[in-house]
């Protein structure tokens, strides 16, 4: 008797999966898990999704009155708080997605022991929650401009979606990468702590980049730009704050460049997040 082959199944193992691409095979589920985590947020709130643009506002204020009035920078960079606005916006994406990506597994340690799905789906549901976040900030930052004139072209357009998609990219691997290393060592959870502490310095959010420029050897302003954070905030500032068309206005130089390597460097960081990830895996339901 011969078997018909199309009623022949292919068995695989049990656990088994392919990394991210797998999660995006379960986009229902990773759905369903960022719009729970979004609605957990909120839940109990009188004013809901309300706090989410004022937030960013209360944050603008403080930091607008403290460093723009107090240190001078309203008077020194014109536009000023919608130039700091964006800068933290970048910032307070990558922030969210790394922080929360990196403590993913620990938080969600009782569903991982229970039952299988794919590992990777918590820090990228983190950097997806930590986007739809965003928007209101964004959307904050977008129609204060308008107020003030913002006409962008097309470059401006693709300039901040380039710098949401070298954030996203950048905080998934970093995630991947420090997530599964706090599973066995909680230590890396505290080291993410500082990183996040010291990204909105180490970027041009609350100061222009030629303070750096003028401050640093030329081979430290090169590191500088090669952080990813630079290139990503000032093409957010170059799609945002340029269309204004401050008087103190000046592109970072090699920004087009800085920002290839920007992304290039992430989808390394997600490769090699996802490698490390896979290696460690193993041992997550037992660590936990």
């Amino acid at each position: 008797m011969r078997l018909n082959t199309r009623d022949t199944a292919v068995l695989e193992a049990p656990g088994r999966n392919v990394g991210l691409l797998d999660v995006f095979r379960r986009r229902y589920l990773l759905s369903l898990i960022v719009r729970k985590e979004v609605q957990i947020r909120y839940r109990g709130s009188v004013l809901g999704w309300l706090w989410s643009y004022v937030k960013p506002l209360v944050q603008f204020a403080v930091f607008y009155v403290a460093i723009g009035y107090f240190l001078g920078m309203n008077e020194r960079v014109e536009f000023f708080p919608i130039y700091l606005l964006a800068g933290i916006t970048i910032v307070t994406f990558f922030n969210e997605a790394f922080s929360n990506g990196t403590r993913s597994l620990v938080d969600n340690a009782a569903l991982i022991k229970k039952i299988y799905l794919p590992r990777e789906m918590f820090p990228v549901s983190s950097m997806l929650i930590a986007a739809v976040n965003t928007i209101p900030q964004i959307i904050v930052v977008l129609v204060i401009t308008l107020f003030f004139g913002w006409s962008p072209t097309f470059l401006h357009i693709a300039a901040i979606g380039l710098a949401l998609f070298i954030i996203s990219v950048l905080a998934t691997g970093l995630g991947l990468l420090f997530g599964a290393i706090n599973v066995t060592f909680r230590d890396a959870q505290s080291f993410v702590e500082i990183i996040v502490m010291c990204a909105v310095w180490a970027s041009p959010v609350m100061y222009q980049w030629q303070m750096v420029a003028n401050s640093v050897p030329e081979w430290l302003f090169v590191l500088y730009r090669l952080n990813p954070l630079t290139p990503a905030v000032e093409l957010f500032h170059y799609g945002v704050w340029f269309p204004l068309s401050p008087v103190d206005g000046e592109v970072l130089p090699g920004l087009w460049t800085y920002s290839a390597i920007a992304l290039g460097t992430s989808l390394v960081l997600l490769v090699v997040g996802q490698a490390v990830f896979r290696k460690l895996e193993g041992r997550f339901a037992q660590d936990l």
